[in-house]
């Protein structure tokens, strides 16, 4: 079922989320399932589980169109970061018609769990790492403008949004 993606300044995109608990409930299975339903339906990269509502520890990297499997984590996190770092633009389907570059370590081993509760963990230096970062991120309650160093589009929003304290 595809969820309605929550939008800046929705309060869940700031909350502090909960880590998942194995065996998966049926309803972060379901979640999960959801997310993945809604992440495709907007044509997007990658979900983070408060941007449907769900102060929970999910994300999904949906980079299909790159021959990436689909991928469902559980309590992701960095655990390594390489020293390079590289400027890149970026989006965020709950900030609608804002992007800007972002400036994110090009390598990054992240250590989650999958559907299983198992531990895995993966290192890279593509876009498995960039959307990877942008949705943990997500779930650590922080969004791209606050990381966006020169806007590419929709500037003039953000400064409304900061005029008004939103």
């Amino acid at each position: 079922m595809v969820l309605p993606i929550l939008t800046y300044p929705n309060e869940i995109l700031r909350k502090p989320t909960k880590p998942v608990t194995f065996p998966l409930s049926k309803e972060i299975q379901k979640l999960s399932k959801d997310m993945i339903d809604t992440v495709r339906n907007a044509d997007g990269i990658g979900l983070a589980a408060p941007q449907v509502g769900k102060s929970v520890k999910v994300i999904v990297i949906n980079l299909e169109k790159n021959g990436v499997p689909l991928m469902a984590l559980y309590n992701p996190k960095v655990v390594s970061r390489g020293f390079k770092k590289v400027d890149i633009e970026e989006g965020c389907l709950s900030i609608p018609k804002v992007f800007g570059l972002v400036k994110r370590p090009k390598k990054v081993v992240i250590e989650a769990q999958n559907a299983e509760g198992e531990k895995v963990r993966f290192s890279d230096d593509g876009w498995i790492a960039r959307v990877a970062q942008h949705e943990i991120d997500h779930i650590d309650g922080i969004l791209i403008i606050d990381l966006i160093k020169k806007y590419t589009q929709g500037e003039e929003i953000v400064s409304e949004w900061k005029k008004h304290k939103i």
